[in-house]
């Protein structure tokens, strides 16, 4: 289990890091740290659904989060534009 400074750098760097594989730039820190914990979620839930467990560990948490995200990410730019 994570320290809450923990869940917060993931989230960060989880929302930096999708923005860089959707947008090519971050959010800033705020924009960064919504998207990767929603990201974290979204991902947790994802691979829950499909039975896909990939670790409890630091890395786990982060590939969870960057997946998730980057989901969001999709689907947010996916309503924009219809």
């Amino acid at each position: 289990m994570f320290s809450f400074l923990g869940f917060l750098i993931i989230g960060c760097l989880a929302g930096f890091l999708a923005g860089k594989i959707l947008r090519g730039g971050g959010f800033g820190l705020l924009g960064n740290l919504v998207v990767g914990i929603i990201g974290a979620m979204v991902g947790g839930f994802l691979f829950s659904l499909l039975g896909i467990h990939i670790g409890n560990g630091l890395l786990g948490s982060l590939v969870t989060a960057v997946i998730g995200a980057v989901v969001l990410l999709w689907l947010i730019g996916f309503v924009k534009k219809a």
